[in-house]
């Protein structure tokens, strides 16, 4: 195995290189594996926008460490693993191989905290040790945290999830987004509460039509949604929203609010509104006019505002009047990965995933993937090092 790794760094704001590092020994339960993609999420975005405060608020309030490797999207084949690693580091108990496929939850728990011991299908850690991609300098430990780079390290603790046999790399650097998209399954809790939530049939809004819009239509699709409306200033990723399953688009940049209210509350039964809107903008300033979306009593999904780009104003009478309810949605799912990829697997024919994965590049064009992610004319921007 080689004895450096290059690497694509942050190194602040708008700053980026390439780097190499000196492959770390492995540790006691710890594994080394080849990266083989790495998707940019929005967060990696607006890391390099300078949009760098999460979990604000919280017990888990950071600005991020630069310099960082960032990708937390990957798929990845083990390398070398510690015996205890092999045994413990599967969330699903598989015993993991060299060779194997896996992919990985970002977030890194203490599994003791008031959180995860009593919400634990949720990363919602009072004491998050880190996040890969995110929360740890390649400055600290053993370097190589993020999915920008020909290998990373996993630390004892990490979740791992093997990716069935079958699943093509890209679908399966899918999976962490495809998980966010389980907040349609949180709102499917409260479907027994006089027609609240999200039941079968009902009118899923998406507003925002990047990857995590349409990760958010393909999952209201195969949950049993009726009529899905999605909603972009791109008109390449609307028509791509619509061979996902969107029934209805609207191009923002080409209507007015009152428009779009109206047209949305044209194409629902009796008029009344949509029963599910889901924020996949990442902007707060959309948010007003997705709550004038909804009918009375409809849900509101928040997702999309994972890191801190400020306030906006709200009238909370409306929210009182309209008897709305919003759900707000800081991570994912961390025991769904299994079921996200067999989903995926099972619906790889159903739908076409190749338009979702809009361009590749080499690690020598990091900063170029990360321009061409914020076009209005890519999709899901996927890095691989090896290119």
């Amino acid at each position: 195995m080689a004895q450096k790794v290059k690497a694509g760094v942050l190194a602040a704001p708008g700053v980026t290189q390439i780097r190499e590092f000196d492959m770390p020994k492995l540790g006691k339960g710890a594994a080394i594996c080849k990266v083989l993609k790495a998707g940019i999420c929005g967060t990696d975005k607006h890391s390099f926008r300078g949009e760098s405060v999460q979990y604000k608020g919280t017990e888990n309030e950071i600005d991020l460490p630069f310099p960082i490797i960032q990708g937390h999207e990957v798929v990845m084949e083990i390398v070398q693993i510690d015996e205890e690693a092999s045994r413990k580091l599967s969330f699903d108990g598989d015993i993991l191989h060299v060779g194997d496929r896996i992919t990985i939850c970002p977030d890194v728990v203490c599994g003791t905290c008031w959180y995860c011991k009593n919400i634990p299908n949720y990363p919602w850690c009072e004491h998050l040790q880190f996040s890969y991609g995110n929360m740890r300098s390649c400055e600290d430990g053993n370097h190589l945290y993020g999915g920008f780079a020909q290998y990373i390290y996993l630390e004892p603790g990490t979740r791992a999830y093997k990716v069935p046999d079958g699943l093509p790399d890209e679908m399966a650097a899918f999976t962490e987004v495809m998980c966010v998209a389980y907040t349609l399954e949180k709102a499917r809790e409260f479907s027994g509460f006089s027609m609240e939530g999200f039941n079968f049939g009902n009118t899923v809004v998406v507003q925002g039509s990047g990857p995590l819009g349409i990760a958010h239509i393909a999952m209201a699709r195969m949950l049993g949604a009726g009529r899905i409306i999605a909603t972009d200033i791109s008109e390449y990723k609307l028509d791509i929203a619509r061979a996902m399953g969107a029934d209805l688009t609207i191009n923002v940049k080409e209507t007015t609010e009152e428009e779009r209210i109206r047209q949305i509350k044209e194409f629902t039964p009796g008029g009344r509104g949509a029963d599910v809107v889901v924020e996949c903008v990442g902007r707060p300033e959309v948010f007003p006019e997705g709550l004038r979306y909804l009918r009375k009593a409809g849900m509101y999904l928040e997702p999309g505002n994972f890191v801190d780009c400020g306030g906006t104003s709200v009238n909370v009478h409306e929210i009182c009047a309209n008897n709305l309810r919003i759900i707000g949605m800081t991570n994912h799912t961390h025991n769904c990965y299994q079921t996200v990829m067999e989903m995926m697997l099972r619906e790889k024919d159903r739908f076409p995933w190749d338009r979702v994965f809009s361009h590749v590049f080499g690690l020598d064009d990091y900063r170029t993937a990360l321009e061409t992610s914020m076009t209005e004319e890519s999709m899901k921007v996927l890095i691989d090092p090896w290119k």
